[in-house]
């Protein structure tokens, strides 16, 4: 199966899920690009961008389970690349 390169944007607005989503990432870490959280706490959220290289079985898969955690929202950006596709 054909890698993509996908982008997961999520926001956490509930701490007490940040363990399991930590666990849910480190399960996928061969997959993954890098990471970048902000912390924005006027707003009582955290941002975090998770780019990927991976099967689209496998960035599916990891969206829906950080999606299902109480508090988190998760969404894929998963663009058709020229030469990849």
């Amino acid at each position: 199966m054909d890698n993509k390169v996908a982008l997961i944007g999520i926001v956490v607005s509930e701490p007490n899920s940040v363990e399991q989503m930590n666990g849910i990432l480190h399960q996928y870490a061969p997959y993954i690009i890098g990471r970048m959280g902000i912390p924005y706490k006027e707003a009582g959220v955290s941002l975090i961008s998770v780019a990927l290289d991976a099967p689209q079985d496998v960035i599916s898969a990891l969206s829906g389970k950080l999606g299902a955690l109480a508090g988190v929202s998760a969404k894929t950006v998963a663009p058709k690349i020229t030469g990849r596709d």
